[in-house]
């Protein structure tokens, strides 16, 4: 007899639907979405065939009592769903960054324990087939002893003063600004490659002072972009880049240099499978060379507008260890913890930012 699908509810459709398309491609039932504003959450429903919309959460937990819950809202939203999902014994997907400061994701990784559910960060872009290789390399100790690493996430999406802004400009929101929204995500890929970072020093700045929250209440106060010079549990440095004001930026970068090779990995969001990142390394003191690498999915994860393509090849993948995490009953990685550890980092960088000096991360 085949297995009952299990079922799904999506709360918040920015980001959040690119989950459609990554759980239905994993034979998932997605059965209830959640959007404040109910027009925009019928015509995606439509488009993707789900059932049943509400505009407000707590109902879509208590009437549509999906097995699974994706949280794709603003941050400040993070921990009362996450806790009121696992307490109702779902499983659950939480975008990043997790929380909106360390203590709260705590909770919520406790909250997950109590309820003995499977609970993972949406840390996607650990999914990428070069980025999945050069985590393996790194594995084998291709590296050798790791000397420095730099990352980079840059887009343009708010480079130009009259966009208007959204709720990521407002740190009662958003908890953090560009390095809650992209530069967590380069936390997470130095964190799971390179071990933890401990500590911080960070530089940030919004672009337009003259930008407001939405409403125009008061002004914006969540940083447009950020460097990070950050030292390894291990002794190695690394610095992060990240920027929503980058104008013709959008890439996502991680390089390596150690004792016995170099790793350099490069993503960008243009031209056919770019999905699957390009990857080049060296082993001697020659240049940088291609590293072959095959995506392994199907034609069928490059179809679609560019939001889709993200989940069918990317969160698609996250989706498949969820799922056997909980056939298997684990917490598979990235984890809640990988998320409240990620946090840590985040308010180390707040904190650093503000002070004008270095910062311990509170790993306890």
């Amino acid at each position: 007899m085949a297995k009952r699908a299990p079922t799904v509810g999506i709360i918040g459709l920015g980001f959040g639907r690119a989950h459609i398309p990554a759980f239905q491609a994993n034979g998932c039932q997605v059965v209830a979405l959640c959007q404040r504003n109910p027009e925009q959450a019928k015509a995606v429903a439509d488009k993707y065939s789900v059932p049943r919309i509400f505009d407000r959460w707590e109902a879509m937990l208590a009437e549509a009592k999906p097995e699974i819950v994706v949280i794709a809202a603003p941050p400040h939203l993070h921990h009362p769903i996450a806790l009121r999902a696992l307490e109702g014994g779902a499983h659950v997907v939480c975008e990043k960054p997790l929380a909106m400061n360390r203590a709260q994701a705590r909770e919520m990784l406790e909250a997950a324990a109590r309820a003995k559910r499977v609970a993972m960060t949406g840390f996607n872009w650990r999914f990428p087939a070069s980025m999945q290789r050069f985590h393996a390399m790194v594995e084998e100790g291709f590296l050798g002893k790791l000397f420095h690493a730099s990352a980079r996430y840059l887009v343009p999406r708010w480079v130009e003063e009259a966009t208007l802004p959204t709720w990521r400009m407002d740190r009662a929101q958003a908890g953090h600004g560009v390095m809650g929204d992209l530069g967590v995500h380069l936390v997470d890929l130095a964190r799971w490659n390179f071990g933890e970072i401990v500590r911080v020093s960070a530089r940030a700045g919004i672009a337009y002072p003259s930008r407001t929250v939405p409403g125009g209440g008061r002004p914006a106060d969540a940083e447009d972009f950020c460097a990070v010079t950050g030292e390894l549990a291990s002794g190695a440095l690394i610095t992060l880049m990240a920027s929503r004001v980058a104008r013709a930026g959008n890439e996502q970068t991680l390089e390596a240099y150690g004792s016995r090779g170099a790793l350099s990995y490069r993503l960008t969001r243009q031209g056919p499978r770019w999905y699957a990142g390009e990857l080049r390394a060296a082993s001697g003191t020659t240049r940088l060379e291609p590293v072959k690498v095959r995506s392994g999915l199907p034609r069928s994860a490059g179809e679609g507008d560019q939001l889709e393509v993200t989940g069918k090849s990317t969160v698609a993948l996250l989706v498949k260890r969820l799922l056997k995490g909980i056939q298997k009953g684990e917490n598979p990685s990235p984890s809640f913890e990988d998320g409240m550890r990620a946090q840590a980092v985040l308010d180390a960088v707040l904190e650093s930012a503000s002070r004008g000096s270095r910062v311990e991360v509170d790993l306890n």
